[in-house]
């Protein structure tokens, strides 16, 4: 069957990653492979390859050049987690945040996107009432970056970087946005307002640099 997808995930083997591969609701725009197979992987089909943080860095920071390569031809890369080795350009390591109350969970935008559309920040801060579990720390910025996050109204939780890369990097220092799908408040908007941004993204990046 001719190959449709246009969102490579890499699957981190753990028991969060296969509860996403078994989910319907992800067989028609993502295609899962192993992280290890990377090497053998044709990487040519796809527009963005996605990465959360429960993904063997030790192994990606051997194939690194794997990565810049499919940057390299203009494609996009969104990674959600905690950065700790220099497998990602322009990336820096996680800092943790100090956390004295609930409120330094707080997220805030830094400007409308089309990613956030109509979704409000209590419902990225607050989870079953519960503040955290969307970010606890962040990454310092590459050269020029897009912030589109603030945690506690200070650090930069997630940012897109043009500059690096022929490619787009997307940058989350928290949990996968692709899981957001079933919330029943207006962070449900997150995961397809998403996809379209990247699909957008992408077309503008083959624009651009064909131009």
């Amino acid at each position: 069957m001719e190959l449709t997808q246009d969102f490579l995930v890499l699957n981190a083997c753990s028991s969060f990653a296969e509860q996403r591969v078994k989910d319907s609701r992800y067989q028609n725009d993502f295609t899962f492979q192993d992280v290890y197979e990377l090497p053998s992987i044709d990487l040519t089909p796809y527009k963005c390859m996605i990465i959360n943080g429960l993904i063997d860095q030790e192994y990606l920071n051997k194939e690194k050049a794997r990565i810049a390569d499919f940057l390299a031809q203009g494609k996009v890369i969104l990674f959600g987690g905690h950065l700790f080795r220099p497998w990602l350009p322009g990336g820096s390591s996680f800092i943790p945040k100090t956390i004295r109350c609930f409120n330094d969970y707080a997220i805030t935008f830094a400007n409308p996107h089309p990613i956030f559309e109509g979704v409000e920040p209590d419902d990225l801060t607050y989870n079953k009432g519960v503040a955290g579990f969307f970010a606890r720390g962040h990454h310092p910025l590459p050269p020029e970056a897009e912030v589109l996050l603030f945690l506690g109204g200070a650090e930069p939780i997630m940012y897109i970087d043009r500059l690096s890369t022929k490619g787009t990097i997307v940058v989350h220092a928290g949990s996968d946005l692709l899981s957001y799908s079933n919330h029943p408040n207006t962070a449900g908007r997150i995961t397809p307002q998403l996809i379209d941004w990247i699909r957008s993204e992408y077309k503008q990046i083959q624009e651009r640099n064909a131009g």
